[in-house]
């Protein structure tokens, strides 16, 4: 179920538990193996209760985690209430107290790293954004600056050392699309996302980060989202 995109793990062994799945007309088991060609049938409860959840759109601040709280950091998710809802949030949905429990990050961003974090209830999106087959690409503005001071401005072979060829805990990094956005701002879209990898990336090369901001996931762009502000994922937006 989960590789035919209708439903996470977690789901689907619920929904079986609870008798909403059949395969081939007969109530299907927990571990039971499906061959190609057998029919899967979903109880329409179980739609009606995956419509139910939701996608949230966090701008999330420096110093605030991603996950859960640590060190006396907030996690992202306690972000969401009424009060930090954007007003101009375009999806018709009223905030309810339900929404912002069982809301895990797909994907993150560390403590000094800011921008846009999605936050769900829909384990389908957090596959999607953060499964190992995940090719969703992340966009990224990075205000870098040389890891000596006295250091001359990078030359373009940086840009192609970012682009391609460098490698992390032993693993060649996937290709990168890297440019400038501005004389000191680079613009990194990125299909894979190691731990901390564009602060490594850019120190391999000889420049340190001074703010990294991301500000698209697939198809879903920042825009004026304002810091510490969510909004949900509108009900025809695709990653």
């Amino acid at each position: 179920m989960t590789a035919l995109g209708l439903a996470s793990r977690r789901e689907a062994d619920a929904w079986i538990a609870a008798g909403w799945v059949r395969v081939d007309g007969g109530l299907a088991r927990l571990g039971q193996r499906v061959r190609p060609g057998q029919r899967i049938d979903v109880d329409p409860q179980a739609r009606h209760l995956q419509q139910r959840q939701v996608t949230i759109l966090l701008h999330k601040p420096l110093g605030v985690v991603s996950g859960q709280a640590e060190d006396g950091h907030a996690a992202a998710a306690t972000l969401i209430s009424a009060a930090t809802h954007w007003a101009d949030d375009p999806a018709p949905l009223q905030f309810q107290p339900a929404h912002a429990r069982g809301l895990a990050p797909a994907g993150r961003l560390d403590l000094d790293s800011r921008g846009l974090l999605v936050l769900t209830q829909d384990g389908r999106i957090a596959r999607l954004l953060i499964g190992e087959d995940s090719a969703i690409e992340k966009e990224y503005l990075v205000q870098v600056a040389p890891l000596r001071p006295e250091a001359p401005p990078p030359p373009p072979a940086v840009l192609e050392r970012l682009r391609h060829g460098l490698q992390l805990d032993g693993h060649a990094l996937a290709p990168a699309r890297v440019s400038w956005a501005n004389e000191d701002r680079l613009r990194i879209v990125l299909r894979e996302g190691r731990k901390r990898q564009i602060r490594r990336m850019c120190e391999l090369v000889g420049l340190r980060v001074l703010d990294l901001q991301r500000v698209r996931i697939g198809r879903i762009v920042l825009g004026a989202l304002p810091p510490g502000q969510w909004r949900y994922l509108g009900e025809f937006e695709r990653f």
